[in-house]
């Protein structure tokens, strides 16, 4: 992503910070002070707060835009499902454990199907959540996941952990649709 960059009076430029000062990430900040000291006063809510805005200020970060919708009954299937494969997925790693055999392990690219940023985070993280693999790279450019998978014998099996990550990429693509851009149909 290409910094913004600004144009000073005299015509120098230089890259544009972003709003430093968010409000949500303030109150997020702020909630974690309190709950790392373990009591709410009025003196560490204050305090929390200018922690907080210090912390924004210093490490300015592009504000989030989450340019989906939210349908509520469909993430919850989404996490139920992630629940059932946490669990199917615990299972299985520990089968590998206590078969005591070679394991054979592979790198497995998964090319996602949407160009969201925000999804491929959170397709990374819910893939890294389940036991037995692990993100080793996330290129932005190509929407491509790479994640070390244990136990996968052949390429069948490498084509159906691509096959189920991009089920899940498609069940939160339904479950968080993306805004229809102006013009578009919705």
């Amino acid at each position: 992503m290409s910094p913004v960059t600004r144009t000073r009076p005299d015509g120098r430029t230089r890259p544009a910070r972003h709003r430093a000062v968010q409000p949500l990430a303030v109150v997020w900040l702020t909630l974690v002070w309190l709950a790392l000291w373990g009591e709410v006063t009025p003196l560490l809510l204050v305090g929390g707060v200018l922690v907080a805005v210090l912390v924004c200020v210093v490490f300015p970060l592009p504000p989030i835009d989450l340019v989906c919708r939210v349908r509520p009954l469909l993430l919850l299937g989404v996490l139920a499902w992630f629940l059932v494969d946490v669990v199917r997925a615990s299972a299985q790693v520990a089968g590998v454990v206590l078969r005591r055999r070679p394991v054979r392990n592979a790198v497995v690219a998964v090319d996602l199907e949407s160009s969201s940023d925000f999804l491929m985070t959170l397709v990374a993280a819910m893939l890294s959540l389940i036991p037995g693999s692990v993100v080793v790279e996330a290129r932005r450019s190509t929407h491509t996941l790479y994640l070390h998978v244990l136990d996968v014998p052949d390429a069948g099996a490498a084509e159906d952990f691509r096959r189920s990550a991009l089920m899940l990429e498609q069940r939160l693509l339904r479950a968080l649709p993306p805004h229809p851009v102006e013009g578009e149909a919705a």
